[in-house]
């Protein structure tokens, strides 16, 4: 455990950088052998879209990661936060607790909010408009969204009083999750459900992104699934009832060009058109 710290609280930004682009890799390959949906699409195409808004993301995080260093600092300093005034644990305790309630704040907390706040859903709603899911859409966040997304993850390691190790280990462990629930992978379902008590499984996040609601609105974990079903927010839906994409932009113009999809949160509210037609 001591050598994890050590490594983490070190971590070069080429080592995140590389976790990143291989758990990409990887998943990608992993989709071309066990398929979990047969998606008729440009498959490069369509990853470079994604992988565009990927590299916006990471220019954020990057220029604001100063914030995100003197905030851990701060909390280090002043003990401040949950973990901060917490009688002394064991390492392992101490890192699952602090991954538990990072999880709820800057990932589960944040993705309720976005989808519940009408100014916000506009910036979140470029990654549900992708009718094509698979492990390049987990980084498909509109740069305003990544910022949005920062600042919770900045309150976040200030409310839990998160060393900086911690923020890293949790940002790496967060960027692999998403990119496997994301993935276009099937597991067996006694798998995907055995899993899906632990952790945010395949199964599970798809069915965030049915393009209807109420499954739009369910399943907002990233890392733990745990925050979902004490919420209330878990729901399950059979595999082969899933449609991806959201049901104000199905049309091809709408969420598979790049100069859309950057323009959408500044574009007039657009009323479902396909639903009639899908159910």
């Amino acid at each position: 455990m001591h050598e994890l710290i050590h490594y983490f609280s070190t971590i070069p930004p080429a080592h995140r950088a590389l976790i990143l682009a291989v758990g990409i890799a990887f998943f990608w390959l992993i989709e071309i052998v066990v398929p979990f949906k047969k998606l008729e699409y440009h498959k490069w195409q369509h990853a470079g879209i994604n992988i565009f808004f990927t590299i916006t993301t990471m220019v954020v995080n990057f220029c604001l990661a100063l914030i995100l260093l003197k905030t851990a600092n701060w909390s280090q300093v002043h003990h401040f936060g949950i973990l901060n005034v917490l009688p002394p644990l064991q390492p392992w305790l101490f890192a699952i607790l602090g991954l538990l309630l990072l999880d709820f704040i800057g990932a589960y907390l944040v993705h309720y909010i976005e989808h519940k706040i009408p100014f916000l859903w506009r910036f979140h709603l470029i990654h549900h408009t992708d009718a094509t899911i698979d492990t390049t859409s987990a980084n498909r966040h509109h740069p305003g969204e990544s910022v949005i997304r920062f600042v919770f993850t900045t309150i976040g390691v200030l409310v839990v009083g998160s060393p900086m190790w911690l923020v890293f280990l949790y940002q790496t462990l967060s960027v692999v999750a998403t990119q496997f629930n994301h993935a276009n992978v099937v597991l067996p379902s006694k798998l995907d459900t055995l899993l899906g008590y632990i952790i945010v499984s395949p199964d599970m996040h798809k069915v965030h992104h049915h393009y209807k609601l109420p499954y739009t609105d369910s399943n907002y974990g990233n890392i733990f699934s745990v925050w979902d079903r004490l919420f209330g927010t878990y729901k399950t839906m059979s595999r082969d009832q899933l449609v991806y994409g959201i049901d104000t932009h199905m049309h091809a113009e709408e969420h598979n060009r790049l100069k859309n999809l950057l323009v959408i949160p500044f574009q007039k509210k657009r009323v479902a058109k396909l639903s009639d037609e899908k159910k």
